[in-house]
Protein backbone atom coordinates (compact mmCIF):
# COMPACT_ATOMS: atom_id res chain seq x y z
CA UNK A 1 0.00 0.00 0.00
CA UNK A 2 1.40 3.65 -0.69
CA UNK A 3 0.53 6.15 1.54
CA UNK A 4 -0.15 9.76 1.30
CA UNK A 5 2.66 11.82 3.18
CA UNK A 6 0.08 14.14 5.17
CA UNK A 7 2.46 16.97 7.85
CA UNK A 8 -0.49 17.67 10.13
CA UNK A 9 -1.60 15.23 12.39
CA UNK A 10 -4.48 15.01 14.50
CA UNK A 11 -4.79 17.22 17.48
CA UNK A 12 -5.85 16.37 20.88
CA UNK A 13 -4.84 12.95 21.21
CA UNK A 14 -5.06 10.33 24.38
CA UNK A 15 -2.70 7.26 24.56
CA UNK A 16 -5.75 5.20 23.99
CA UNK A 17 -6.71 6.45 20.75
CA UNK A 18 -3.31 5.22 19.27
CA UNK A 19 -3.45 0.71 18.81
CA UNK A 20 -0.14 -1.01 18.21
CA UNK A 21 -2.25 -4.19 17.57
CA UNK A 22 -4.04 -5.00 14.15
CA UNK A 23 -7.60 -5.22 15.63
CA UNK A 24 -8.58 -8.79 14.61
CA UNK A 25 -9.20 -11.17 16.36
CA UNK A 26 -6.31 -13.33 17.01
CA UNK A 27 -5.07 -9.71 19.13
CA UNK A 28 -8.14 -10.14 21.34
CA UNK A 29 -6.83 -11.81 24.00
CA UNK A 30 -4.97 -8.86 25.63
CA UNK A 31 -7.72 -6.06 24.84
CA UNK A 32 -11.09 -7.91 25.16
CA UNK A 33 -11.16 -11.72 26.02
CA UNK A 34 -11.88 -11.11 29.58
CA UNK A 35 -14.63 -8.73 29.10
CA UNK A 36 -15.96 -10.78 26.19
CA UNK A 37 -16.07 -13.93 28.93
CA UNK A 38 -17.43 -11.97 31.55
CA UNK A 39 -20.27 -10.12 29.87
CA UNK A 40 -21.49 -13.60 28.37
CA UNK A 41 -21.14 -14.99 32.06
CA UNK A 42 -23.50 -12.46 33.34
CA UNK A 43 -26.11 -12.86 30.69
CA UNK A 44 -24.97 -9.54 28.05
CA UNK A 45 -25.40 -9.70 24.28
CA UNK A 46 -24.35 -12.64 22.50
CA UNK A 47 -26.84 -13.21 20.09
CA UNK A 48 -26.06 -13.79 16.52
CA UNK A 49 -26.72 -11.65 13.52
CA UNK A 50 -25.34 -9.68 11.17
CA UNK A 51 -25.49 -6.10 9.71
CA UNK A 52 -24.35 -6.93 6.33
CA UNK A 53 -27.46 -5.03 5.32
CA UNK A 54 -28.16 -2.85 8.45
CA UNK A 55 -27.59 1.18 7.58
CA UNK A 56 -28.55 4.08 9.91
CA UNK A 57 -30.44 5.96 7.15
CA UNK A 58 -33.10 2.95 6.84
CA UNK A 59 -34.00 2.99 10.68
CA UNK A 60 -35.92 4.08 12.53
CA UNK A 61 -34.92 5.40 15.92
CA UNK A 62 -35.92 3.14 18.54
CA UNK A 63 -35.73 2.14 22.21
CA UNK A 64 -32.09 1.43 23.00
CA UNK A 65 -30.61 -1.78 24.08
CA UNK A 66 -28.47 -2.44 27.25
CA UNK A 67 -24.87 -3.97 26.30
CA UNK A 68 -23.42 -5.34 29.02
CA UNK A 69 -19.56 -4.86 29.58
CA UNK A 70 -17.43 -5.80 32.42
CA UNK A 71 -19.43 -3.89 35.24
CA UNK A 72 -20.91 -1.19 33.12
CA UNK A 73 -23.99 -1.28 31.11
CA UNK A 74 -24.32 0.53 27.50
CA UNK A 75 -27.65 2.31 26.46
CA UNK A 76 -27.67 2.19 22.61
CA UNK A 77 -30.23 2.75 19.88
CA UNK A 78 -29.58 0.42 16.36
CA UNK A 79 -28.51 3.36 14.61
CA UNK A 80 -25.58 4.21 16.93
CA UNK A 81 -24.58 0.83 17.24
CA UNK A 82 -24.80 0.45 13.36
CA UNK A 83 -22.32 3.56 13.42
CA UNK A 84 -19.91 2.26 16.07
CA UNK A 85 -19.35 -0.83 13.13
CA UNK A 86 -19.31 1.55 10.54
CA UNK A 87 -16.19 3.30 12.59
CA UNK A 88 -14.71 0.14 13.97
CA UNK A 89 -14.43 -1.28 10.09
CA UNK A 90 -12.74 1.72 8.77
CA UNK A 91 -10.55 2.43 11.73
CA UNK A 92 -11.17 6.11 11.02
CA UNK A 93 -14.19 7.59 9.36
CA UNK A 94 -14.35 11.59 8.95
CA UNK A 95 -17.44 12.91 10.27
CA UNK A 96 -18.56 14.59 6.97
CA UNK A 97 -18.51 11.33 4.72
CA UNK A 98 -20.27 9.52 8.08
CA UNK A 99 -23.57 12.05 7.27
CA UNK A 100 -22.94 11.92 3.54
CA UNK A 101 -23.08 8.08 3.34
CA UNK A 102 -24.19 6.44 6.73
CA UNK A 103 -26.87 9.10 7.39
CA UNK A 104 -28.09 10.00 4.13
CA UNK A 105 -27.41 13.58 4.65
CA UNK A 106 -29.06 13.77 8.14
CA UNK A 107 -26.40 15.69 10.10
CA UNK A 108 -28.48 16.64 13.02
CA UNK A 109 -29.45 12.95 13.61
CA UNK A 110 -25.43 11.97 12.96
CA UNK A 111 -24.65 14.49 15.51
CA UNK A 112 -26.88 13.56 18.09
CA UNK A 113 -25.80 9.95 17.91
CA UNK A 114 -22.42 10.70 18.40
CA UNK A 115 -22.66 13.21 21.28
CA UNK A 116 -24.38 9.75 22.86
CA UNK A 117 -21.61 7.89 21.96
CA UNK A 118 -18.91 10.69 23.12
CA UNK A 119 -20.65 10.95 26.39
CA UNK A 120 -20.46 7.12 26.98
CA UNK A 121 -16.78 6.93 26.04
CA UNK A 122 -17.23 4.77 22.79
CA UNK A 123 -16.32 7.64 20.42
CA UNK A 124 -13.20 9.91 20.36
CA UNK A 125 -13.67 13.21 17.65
CA UNK A 126 -10.23 14.81 16.28
CA UNK A 127 -9.49 17.43 14.63
CA UNK A 128 -6.95 17.50 11.54
CA UNK A 129 -5.93 20.66 9.84
CA UNK A 130 -5.71 20.25 6.00
CA UNK A 131 -4.67 22.70 3.09
CA UNK A 132 -6.23 26.21 3.20
CA UNK A 133 -7.01 26.13 6.65
CA UNK A 134 -9.95 23.52 6.72
CA UNK A 135 -9.86 21.29 9.72
CA UNK A 136 -11.58 18.21 9.31
CA UNK A 137 -13.63 15.68 11.86
CA UNK A 138 -12.40 12.33 12.32
CA UNK A 139 -14.37 9.68 14.15
CA UNK A 140 -12.53 6.62 15.98
CA UNK A 141 -13.49 4.15 18.44
CA UNK A 142 -12.35 4.03 21.91
CA UNK A 143 -10.83 0.11 23.19
CA UNK A 144 -14.28 -0.12 24.89
CA UNK A 145 -16.28 0.14 21.87
CA UNK A 146 -13.97 -1.87 20.22
CA UNK A 147 -14.51 -4.74 22.84
CA UNK A 148 -18.39 -4.40 23.22
CA UNK A 149 -18.84 -4.52 19.31
CA UNK A 150 -16.95 -7.81 19.09
CA UNK A 151 -18.78 -9.47 22.37
CA UNK A 152 -21.91 -8.08 20.43
CA UNK A 153 -22.06 -11.66 18.30
CA UNK A 154 -23.42 -8.81 15.52
CA UNK A 155 -20.51 -8.93 12.96
CA UNK A 156 -20.50 -10.73 9.19
CA UNK A 157 -18.51 -13.70 10.37
CA UNK A 158 -14.57 -12.69 9.88
CA UNK A 159 -15.22 -9.11 10.14
CA UNK A 160 -11.79 -6.97 12.08
CA UNK A 161 -12.98 -3.65 14.39
CA UNK A 162 -10.42 -1.51 15.13
CA UNK A 163 -9.93 1.01 17.42
CA UNK A 164 -7.81 4.33 17.10
CA UNK A 165 -5.57 5.30 15.13
CA UNK A 166 -2.22 3.49 14.28
CA UNK A 167 0.03 6.49 12.52
CA UNK A 168 -1.63 10.11 12.69
CA UNK A 169 0.52 11.64 9.49
CA UNK A 170 -1.76 8.39 7.44
CA UNK A 171 -4.69 9.79 9.12
CA UNK A 172 -6.74 12.01 6.24
CA UNK A 173 -5.37 8.59 3.79
CA UNK A 174 -7.49 5.93 6.01
CA UNK A 175 -10.30 8.09 6.40
CA UNK A 176 -10.56 8.55 2.84
CA UNK A 177 -10.99 5.39 2.64
CA UNK A 178 -14.87 5.18 4.01
CA UNK A 179 -15.88 7.76 0.94
CA UNK A 180 -13.81 4.78 -1.44
CA UNK A 181 -15.87 2.08 -0.33
CA UNK A 182 -19.32 3.80 -0.35
CA UNK A 183 -18.44 4.79 -4.11
CA UNK A 184 -17.51 1.17 -5.27
CA UNK A 185 -20.88 0.02 -3.40
CA UNK A 186 -22.68 2.07 -5.12
CA UNK A 187 -21.34 0.60 -8.22
CA UNK A 188 -22.35 -3.10 -7.25
CA UNK A 189 -25.77 -2.65 -5.90
CA UNK A 190 -26.55 -0.98 -9.09
CA UNK A 191 -25.97 -4.48 -10.83
CA UNK A 192 -28.09 -6.08 -7.95
CA UNK A 193 -25.15 -6.83 -5.72
CA UNK A 194 -24.47 -6.68 -2.15
CA UNK A 195 -21.35 -5.89 -0.39
CA UNK A 196 -20.66 -8.37 2.73
CA UNK A 197 -17.30 -7.78 3.97
CA UNK A 198 -14.23 -5.43 4.07
CA UNK A 199 -10.80 -6.35 4.58
CA UNK A 200 -8.01 -3.48 5.66
CA UNK A 201 -4.27 -3.59 4.05
CA UNK A 202 -3.23 -4.25 7.71
CA UNK A 203 -4.61 -7.45 8.05
CA UNK A 204 -3.95 -8.63 4.40
CA UNK A 205 -0.23 -7.69 5.45
CA UNK A 206 -0.58 -9.64 8.86
CA UNK A 207 -1.80 -12.54 7.07
CA UNK A 208 0.91 -12.38 4.32
CA UNK A 209 3.60 -11.70 6.58
CA UNK A 210 2.50 -14.42 8.86
CA UNK A 211 2.48 -17.08 6.02
CA UNK A 212 6.13 -16.04 4.37
CA UNK A 213 7.62 -16.24 8.22
CA UNK A 214 6.57 -19.78 8.92
CA UNK A 215 8.50 -20.86 5.46
CA UNK A 216 11.79 -19.40 6.90
CA UNK A 217 14.14 -19.10 4.29
CA UNK A 218 12.38 -20.27 1.26
CA UNK A 219 9.93 -17.32 1.91
CA UNK A 220 12.44 -15.32 0.32
CA UNK A 221 11.67 -17.14 -3.17
CA UNK A 222 10.08 -15.61 -5.61
CA UNK A 223 7.75 -19.16 -6.04
CA UNK A 224 7.13 -19.08 -2.39
CA UNK A 225 6.08 -15.47 -2.71
CA UNK A 226 3.81 -16.23 -5.53
CA UNK A 227 2.13 -19.31 -4.02
CA UNK A 228 1.15 -17.58 -0.84
CA UNK A 229 0.38 -14.41 -2.02
CA UNK A 230 -1.86 -16.25 -4.81
CA UNK A 231 -3.17 -18.40 -1.70
CA UNK A 232 -4.54 -14.65 -0.21
CA UNK A 233 -5.75 -13.78 -3.51
CA UNK A 234 -2.84 -11.44 -4.31
CA UNK A 235 -0.38 -11.22 -7.05
CA UNK A 236 3.54 -10.32 -7.49
CA UNK A 237 4.19 -7.57 -9.80
CA UNK A 238 8.00 -6.88 -10.56
CA UNK A 239 9.08 -8.91 -7.46
CA UNK A 240 6.51 -7.41 -5.36
CA UNK A 241 3.46 -8.77 -3.57
CA UNK A 242 0.89 -6.21 -4.48
CA UNK A 243 -1.51 -5.28 -1.37
CA UNK A 244 -4.86 -2.69 -2.00
CA UNK A 245 -6.04 -0.76 0.61
CA UNK A 246 -9.12 -2.22 1.24
CA UNK A 247 -10.61 -5.17 -0.27
CA UNK A 248 -14.55 -5.86 -0.78
CA UNK A 249 -16.30 -9.18 -0.47
CA UNK A 250 -19.98 -8.80 -2.34
CA UNK A 251 -22.47 -11.01 -3.59
CA UNK A 252 -23.67 -10.76 -7.23
CA UNK A 253 -27.27 -10.60 -8.06
CA UNK A 254 -26.80 -14.24 -8.91
CA UNK A 255 -25.35 -15.28 -5.35
CA UNK A 256 -21.84 -15.69 -6.55
CA UNK A 257 -19.18 -14.68 -3.99
CA UNK A 258 -16.79 -12.02 -5.27
CA UNK A 259 -14.21 -9.83 -4.05
CA UNK A 260 -12.62 -6.39 -5.70
CA UNK A 261 -9.32 -5.06 -4.70
CA UNK A 262 -9.44 -1.05 -4.50
CA UNK A 263 -6.85 1.25 -3.94
CA UNK A 264 -6.84 5.12 -3.08
CA UNK A 265 -3.85 6.83 -5.41
CA UNK A 266 -2.94 10.68 -5.25
CA UNK A 267 -0.94 13.06 -7.40
CA UNK A 268 2.28 11.92 -5.30
CA UNK A 269 2.22 8.37 -6.58
CA UNK A 270 5.47 6.70 -8.66
CA UNK A 271 4.24 6.11 -12.19
CA UNK A 272 5.96 2.50 -11.33
CA UNK A 273 3.64 2.31 -8.41
CA UNK A 274 0.45 3.44 -10.44
CA UNK A 275 1.67 0.94 -12.84
CA UNK A 276 1.88 -1.93 -10.72
CA UNK A 277 -1.27 -1.73 -8.84
CA UNK A 278 -3.36 -0.93 -12.85
CA UNK A 279 -1.09 -4.85 -13.99
CA UNK A 280 -2.26 -6.20 -10.17
CA UNK A 281 -6.45 -5.29 -11.47
CA UNK A 282 -7.24 -3.19 -8.79
CA UNK A 283 -9.75 -0.70 -8.54
CA UNK A 284 -8.20 2.88 -8.92
CA UNK A 285 -9.98 5.41 -7.22
CA UNK A 286 -8.10 9.37 -6.48
CA UNK A 287 -9.30 12.41 -5.20
CA UNK A 288 -10.91 14.51 -8.12
CA UNK A 289 -7.91 17.06 -8.37
CA UNK A 290 -5.91 14.47 -9.05
CA UNK A 291 -7.56 12.01 -11.65
CA UNK A 292 -6.22 13.60 -14.65
CA UNK A 293 -2.86 13.28 -13.97
CA UNK A 294 -2.99 9.71 -12.86
CA UNK A 295 -4.88 8.88 -16.11
CA UNK A 296 -2.10 10.42 -18.04
CA UNK A 297 0.57 8.20 -16.35
CA UNK A 298 -1.69 4.98 -17.23
CA UNK A 299 -2.48 5.88 -20.76
CA UNK A 300 1.67 5.90 -20.93
CA UNK A 301 1.94 2.49 -19.23
CA UNK A 302 -1.64 0.74 -18.85
CA UNK A 303 -4.03 2.31 -21.48
CA UNK A 304 -6.37 -0.27 -20.49
CA UNK A 305 -6.29 0.86 -16.84
CA UNK A 306 -9.29 2.74 -15.56
CA UNK A 307 -8.98 5.96 -12.94
CA UNK A 308 -12.18 6.21 -11.11
CA UNK A 309 -12.60 9.98 -9.29
CA UNK A 310 -14.12 9.99 -5.27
Amino acid sequence: MSRDPFPSAPENLDPEDFSPISGDHDNLADTCEHSVRNARELGGESKSGSLENARPELQADGAARAYHLRDRTYLLGESEFTTLVEIGKFRVVEAADLVEFGYAGDGARMSRDIRRLELQGLVARKSLKGAGGRTDSLLVLKRKAKCLVLQSGRLPEGQAIYQGLVKAREARHDAALYRLYWRESARIESKGGRPVRITLDYELKRNLHRELAQLKDQGQTRAARERIAEKQGLVVIDDKVQIPDLRLEYETADLQHKQVDLELATRNYRPRALTQKAKAGFAIYSPRDDASKLRRILDDTEPAARILAL
